[in-house]
């Protein structure tokens, strides 16, 4: 990260992104960010670093890629409001019970994209939407409130952008992770790209809310982004820990969502949840949240035999 490169793609999956894309930031780098976790981590302190150090950070992400192409039809002041599209996972339409039965080879069973086990487990439970919530705000500056989720089960819509005179822009096109990396490997230009979205796709485009009481991952999410500091920190380590729970099958994919919760709530009861000043800091939220959620474990796991 520190070596002398112009564009730098951040792409390490988890808290470990966080001191190397800082250190490419640091240097007034064009970071292109295809991990979300170190905005969810220090978001406050990243964006804050990359402004001083006059860096450049482009959204990897298809939903947040979405939002920026989509912000350049206006003014930010004229911004109402941005939406994020969820493909609702695998589970979209099971009932409550279904869910929390789940196993491990239906949660990885996604119908859209083809990513490795940990998103795939997070687009399951939701918890995915909730990390980029985090993200949005750090990136775009847009409080809780200015952050719409919609389930749209096609992914043809990645996002967009409502303004406050009634038009919305939003950005199309095919599941492709290709497409928003072509864009920011020639921004602020084009380049010829990999694949094309044929029109007879749209014949059907649909939209809904998501349900919260299915997918709870994704109201603990929000609830960390307001109360802010540290919460984020602590919502994605205890989410790392209890999702390789889930794939070593040593709970059940209900108690990915429980166990976040209930670090959270022994956070916040030790006083943990510190706003990060640097990245050693951010790491040692991070490094206390997650021996949180693994002495949490064995409760959890016992609540999920006994209701087995």
């Amino acid at each position: 990260a520190r070596r002398p490169a112009d564009w730098v793609m951040a792409a390490i999956t988890g808290a470990a992104s966080l001191k190397p894309t800082l250190a490419a930031a640091e240097r007034g780098a064009i970071v292109a960010l295809a991990n979300k976790e170190c905005l969810v981590c220090a978001g406050t302190l990243f964006m804050r670093r990359a402004a001083e150090a006059g860096a450049t950070v482009l959204p990897v992400d298809s939903e947040h890629n979405a939002v920026f192409q989509s912000m350049s039809c206006g003014a930010r002041g004229d911004v109402k409001r941005i939406i994020l599209t969820a493909s609702g996972g695998p589970f979209r339409t099971w009932p409550v019970e279904a869910i929390r039965k789940a196993t491990l080879e239906e949660a990885l069973k996604h119908p859209n994209w083809s990513m490795g086990p940990k998103i795939t487990i997070d687009s399951a439970s939701m918890m995915n939407k909730g990390l980029e919530i985090i993200e949005a705000h750090h990136l775009f500056d847009v409080g809780p409130d200015e952050i719409a989720v919609l389930v749209h089960p096609q992914s043809i819509v990645h996002g967009g952008v409502e303004f406050i005179d009634g038009s919305m822009v939003a950005q199309i096109g095919p599941p492709d992770m290709r497409v928003p990396i072509a864009h920011c490997l020639a921004w602020p230009a084009r380049m010829e790209g990999a694949t094309r979205l044929s029109f007879d796709k749209l014949a059907n485009l649909t939209f809904e809310e998501p349900d919260e009481v299915r997918f709870p991952a994704l109201r603990l999410a929000k609830a960390a982004l307001r109360t802010g500091q540290g919460a984020p920190t602590v919502l994605n380590a205890a989410n790392e820990i209890a999702v390789a729970s889930f794939i070593d099958r040593k709970i059940g994919f209900a108690h990915i969502a429980a166990l976040v919760e209930a670090t959270l709530e022994a956070s916040a009861a030790r006083g943990v949840l510190r706003e990060p000043e640097d990245a050693e800091e951010a790491l040692a939220v991070d490094h206390t949240a997650r021996m949180l959620a693994r002495d949490l474990l064995p409760e959890i796991a016992a609540k999920a035999f006994y209701q087995a």
